[in-house]
């Protein structure tokens, strides 16, 4: 009989090869400390999801998973008790699937859940996705994912230890737009890209004491809330990963915007001398994109919304179907898990937007000065 690594980390695609070997699965599984709940997922045609933060990105989610084919929302985490009433009651979760904060462990012993999708503040995102992967569940946790790159560092680690899959909240990696500006640089469809350019934002007013507008929750404004898009639009246009950064802030609003960034502008630059100008804002609505190519032109605009988003190229209209983004993306996630797809947006995406994003910010300390980018490889 073959030898077997314990150390390795076991898929199942791993699991059935060492089983056609003649190790028997009784044995396998009795080596790993999850494994018994892995072994019950992959019976699944459904993954339960428990989303921790009911706030209004956690009502979208909740909403969106009643649309969602091969995933469905199971339990509930909030430190609010009539929001567990209310929502306890409106998306038929039993009690005993309805947990706070302060007893959130006992999930692991929960076999409905196998996913826990943390929509919390940015400053709870390392404590809660560490807690879920420790309780075995799978994770996807929202973006920024979290405050600084030690912390993403640690949620990563935390999830390989516990043989958990980690998954970052970037919806548009799902959307049928977005897939196709992909294609357009994996298949050098116009040639190479010569200029990007991309802004996300909206007018933020109101309460002006929300979690947002306050450093040690957020870290940071606009940049970490809607900056990250405009990132991602630059690096999945190009199909590259920037080499150095250069970035400036404005505030036309200090009074409101005391403790966080209101807007900022990034150059960044990429190996084929392709350059990307981005803009964030907590004080304009811009959601667009677009790419001039060596022989053609690409355009979304809206770029990033929640749809429908819409597009043209050189060559004419861009058509696709209207998606609920958040449905494919928790869809997409729970086939990683079942199907072993591809994880479309691993943690390590997540930890390398939050290398970007400390470099804007020591760009801006530095009065804008060109920083050199050494990003994770996955």
């Amino acid at each position: 009989m073959g030898k077997f690594n314990l150390t390795q980390k076991i898929d199942r695609r791993t699991f059935s090869r060492q089983v056609g070997k003649g190790i028997g699965a009784a044995a396998i599984m009795s080596s790993l400390p999850f494994a018994c709940s892995s072994a019950a997922i992959a019976q699944k045609e459904k993954l339960g999801i428990a989303l921790v933060g009911l706030g209004y990105y956690g009502s979208i989610l909740a909403e969106s998973l009643q649309k969602t084919k091969i995933c469905e929302l199971k339990g509930l985490v909030t430190g609010t008790p009539s929001k567990a009433k209310l929502w306890g009651s409106k998306y038929n979760i039993p009690e005993k699937n309805i947990y706070n904060y302060q007893n959130f462990d006992d999930i692991a012993d929960n076999p409905d859940i196998d996913i826990v999708y943390v929509v919390l503040p940015n400053s709870m995102h390392k404590e809660f996705s560490i807690k879920a992967a420790k309780a075995g569940k799978h994770v996807i946790c929202e973006k920024p994912m979290a405050l600084n790159v030690k912390e993403c560092e640690e949620i990563i680690a935390a999830c390989n230890e516990a043989k958990v899959e980690l998954g970052m909240g970037y919806r548009m990696h799902s959307e049928p737009y977005t897939q196709e500006v992909k294609r357009f640089a994996k298949e050098n469809v116009f040639g190479k890209p010569h200029l990007v350019t991309s802004g996300s934002g909206y007018i933020m007013r109101g309460n002006p004491n929300q979690w947002r507008l306050k450093k040690d929750l957020a870290g940071g404004g606009a940049l970490m809330n809607m900056g990250v898009y405009s990132i991602q639009c630059a690096i999945y246009a190009t199909g590259e990963q920037p080499i150095a950064v250069s970035a400036q802030e404005f505030k036309t609003m200090p009074d409101y915007f005391k403790e966080v960034d209101e807007t900022i502008t990034i150059q960044l630059e990429f190996p084929s001398g392709c350059i990307a100008n981005l803009h964030t804002s907590h004080n304009a609505n811009i959601n667009d994109l677009y790419i001039t190519y060596e022989n053609g032109w690409c355009r979304l605009e809206p770029a990033h919304s929640y749809g429908p988003i819409q597009g043209e190229t050189s060559k004419g209209v861009m058509d696709f179907p209207v998606v609920n983004q958040q449905a494919e993306q928790m869809d997409d996630f729970a086939k990683h898990i079942l199907q072993d797809a591809p994880n479309l947006c691993p943690g390590e995406m997540g930890l390398r937007d939050m290398q970007i994003v400390e470099a804007i910010y020591k760009s801006i300390d530095a009065g804008g000065k060109r920083i050199a980018l050494d990003l994770i490889e996955f």
